[in-house]
């Protein structure tokens, strides 16, 4: 007797994630060690500043002189150790499992292009000039986004406090990335300043991952066929 036994399938690495990881925790590290200003003097040497990129001539400008790529450099700066790990933590969570789906170009694309026009967005909201917005929020937010698109019917685990007891239970993700999207819109117009968190990044690029994930549906769809052997 003849039994069929399907091929392993072969366990798709992940590197973008674990790059994007190590960039973030490099750059804080660096960043710290620096004297004698430190965080300060870096977020001005490479954040957001607001008040600029409101019309085509700032534009101009802007690509001129290099600063354009402020975009993409204010992603890896973080204000303090909290900022840092919460951003990893999502990183981590979000990341890898769409990096499995989309690979690690893609993914690399979406953090970098999701994290810049999230920036751009945080820019344009703040009414007030000269504020610095860094942190990689707006990126994770767009991993979030492209998380949602790609695993619509996925759940998410969560630790519920129940007494003296901590219950693991296993929610939709859609519940509670629907949740968190929510907030991000209510702080936007009416939570804390924009000077502690930059709301609109967040919302800029979790809008933005999901259109992302969307355009990039059908090649997705096949990488993963050819990964296994369709």
């Amino acid at each position: 007797m003849f039994v069929g036994i399907p091929p392993r399938q072969r366990r798709r690495v992940t590197w973008a994630t674990p790059l994007l990881f190590s960039a973030l925790w490099l750059a804080y590290v660096v960043v710290a060690l620096r004297a004698p200003a430190g965080h300060g003097s870096s977020a001005l040497d490479w954040g957001v500043l607001t008040g600029g990129l409101d019309s085509l001539a700032d534009w101009r400008q802007a690509v001129a002189d290099g600063s354009v790529l402020r975009l993409f450099s204010a992603l890896f700066l973080h204000a303090d150790w909290i900022h840092l790990l919460g951003n990893l933590v999502f990183l981590l969570i979000f990341g890898l499992s769409a990096e499995r789906a989309m690979g690690g170009g893609r993914l690399l694309l979406l953090f970098l292009l999701g994290g810049a026009v999230s920036n751009l967005a945080a820019v344009l909201a703040i009414g007030s000039p000269d504020r610095v917005v860094i942190g990689a929020s707006g990126a994770v937010s767009a991993l979030i986004g492209a998380y949602l698109a790609l695993f619509p019917g996925a759940r998410l685990g969560v630790v519920l406090p129940l007494g003296l007891f901590l219950q693991f239970v296993r929610v939709p993700a859609f519940l509670l990335i629907g949740l968190w999207a929510l907030l991000q819109l209510v702080f936007a117009y009416s939570g804390p300043a924009f000077g502690t968190v930059a709301w609109p990044a967040h919302i800029a690029g979790f809008v933005f991952g999901m259109l992302y994930a969307l355009l990039a549906r059908a090649a997705i769809a096949r990488r993963l066929r050819r990964s296994r052997g369709y």
